[in-house]
């Protein structure tokens, strides 16, 4: 005779926040892998040793990719994803290293990050 358990389904599960803060987290790591280390090589490194004309990067041109949407979007991009993807690591290494900050912890490491976002948002509109 086979014994079937049968496993109570939760109905109404308790809505969680944790989607959107995994979604930032991911969004932020792949920027920061994908996109960060060509904007070092291209700032850090061609510039200087000459290989693109430091021109490219004048402050009228930059000025002006800064102003435009989707300059403004790539410079909040670059600043706001990688900070909610540290903050969320943050956040989720204290608790893995046994540092229980509970929801303090949680609001101090997003307030963190949505601060951040902020002031990337103002200073694009402010350019």
């Amino acid at each position: 005779m086979v014994s079937h358990t049968h496993t109570k389904v939760d109905t109404a599960p308790k809505r969680s926040d944790e989607p959107i803060w995994w979604g930032l987290f991911g969004a932020g790591g792949t920027w920061f892998a994908m996109l960060t280390p060509i904007t070092i090589f291209v700032i850090g490194i061609l510039v200087p040793m000459g290989l693109l004309d430091a021109e490219a990067l004048s402050y009228e041109r930059v000025s002006s990719f800064a102003s435009s949407i989707i300059g403004g979007l790539f410079i909040i991009a670059t600043l706001a994803l990688p900070m909610w993807h540290a903050m969320h690591r943050l956040h989720h290494g204290m608790h893995d290293l046994k540092i229980h900050t509970g929801v303090v912890g949680k609001v101090a490491c997003y307030w963190f990050a949505s601060a951040i976002t902020l002031l990337a948002i103002v200073f694009v509109l402010m350019v």
